[in-house]
């Protein structure tokens, strides 16, 4: 494939809102990131140079699927993608990921489905760097649930674009269980429609360098999207998580809920929560929220909700964000009541993450969060 430097982009007036910035398939239109830039200035550019190039993949990600009745997948070009409704993509890695993806892998659900078993998607990294490209579209009226794992090491740039038909119920959930050194930009546009319903999950567990970009727009009145995540980094390890709701219709909600706990020196997470209620989208109701748990010194927590409002006419917005140590009282409480210091450490933890684990309504993933969960603290009190 032909390669176009990055480099040689147009310099261009920089974005100073949400919805200003540049959507565009053409990697031209995307000038070679320097870390200054406001949506990059919380990332270590310098160690994700490996997905900010314009670089064939040289890697291997294997894939296993299981797909039910009613779900069919196939490999299609870029151009058809887009016609399905693949969204351009916002950032260099995204941009750098349709392009350099060979096909795009399109999975269909049909309209009318009741999906009663989730699409499996396994993923495994074997080194390099790897380029991702995936379309799912969902027919009008059709129930699924999609649970999408990362695992291995591997460089991996990808875009992927949901678009659920109208009267369609979707939950996403993507694991990130990386080993230690291998990093992830992704970014995850959902399409919502007409009365539509989207619940995605992002679960971050593993990885050196994890950064994720999951967006929300309606493309019809009186659709619904929730987006929860979970992500528990310790020494060494940098998971930055950005959401943006495109309040661009009328009577649509959305509900953001992000969870993450940081133990050891250099851990590093960072939310942006951006929501945008256009002049349009009247009687929509939104509300975003980020909590951190400090579980040690030398781990940092940045946090930034942002709600940028160009209607009145609205029945709620808000938002919060909150990062805080490890709260001593409720450990002494439980210490009091004969639970060993350790396993109140764990209660702890295991409460402040359990309403996330409660929306997740599957019980094999709930299950494998509760354990790698318990593995990461045995790992934080080992040290």
């Amino acid at each position: 494939m032909t390669q176009t430097s990055s480099s040689t982009a147009p310099k261009q007036v920089p974005a100073t809102t949400r919805s200003q910035r540049t959507r565009s398939f053409d990697i031209a239109d995307f000038p070679a990131v320097t870390g200054r830039e406001e949506e990059w200035r919380f990332s270590p550019v310098k160690k994700l140079d490996a997905l900010l190039q314009n670089q064939t993949g040289n890697g291997t990600l294997g894939r296993e699927e299981t797909l039910p009745e009613g779900v069919a997948v196939e490999t299609i070009t870029l151009e058809r993608a887009r016609e399905l409704g693949a969204v351009a993509p916002e950032d260099l890695p995204a941009v750098i990921a349709a392009n350099q993806a060979a096909t795009v892998t399109h999975y269909s659900v049909e309209a009318g489905a009741e999906i009663s078993e989730p699409v499996r998607i396994d993923l495994t990294g074997a080194g390099g760097l790897v380029h991702g490209h995936t379309l799912v579209t969902v027919g009008e009226n059709a129930h699924v649930d999609f649970i999408v794992t990362h695992r291995g090491t591997v460089d991996y740039s990808e875009l992927i674009t949901t678009v659920v038909g109208d009267g369609a119920n979707v939950d996403f959930i993507e694991l990130q269980l990386w080993d230690d050194t291998a990093l992830h930009a992704a970014q995850h546009d959902a399409v919502v429609g007409k009365d539509a319903y989207f619940k995605h999950v992002q679960i971050t567990l593993g990885g050196k360098i994890v950064r994720l970009n999951t967006n929300v727009r309606y493309s019809a009145p009186g659709g619904e999207a929730e987006m929860f995540g979970l992500y528990f980094a310790d020494a060494g390890q940098h998971f930055e998580h950005r959401t943006y709701v495109d309040h661009n219709t009328p009577k649509a909600v959305s509900n953001v809920l992000y969870k993450g706990a940081l133990y050891g020196k250099d851990a590093r997470t960072v939310w942006i929560g951006d929501v945008l209620i256009r002049p349009e989208a009247l009687g929509i109701d939104t509300y975003e929220m980020n909590r951190n748990l400090l579980l040690s010194k030398g781990a940092r927590a940045d946090s930034v909700p942002n709600l940028e409002i160009e209607t009145g006419e609205i029945e709620g917005a808000g938002h919060a964000s909150s990062t805080g140590q490890f709260d001593e009282e409720h450990l002494f409480y439980l210490m009091s009541r004969g639970i060993p210091e350790d396993e109140a450490r764990r209660l702890v933890v295991r409460g402040f993450f359990n309403e996330i684990i409660q929306k997740i309504e599957n019980e094999e993933v709930e299950d494998l969060l509760s354990q790698k969960i318990e593995e990461e603290l045995a790992r934080s009190m080992a040290e």
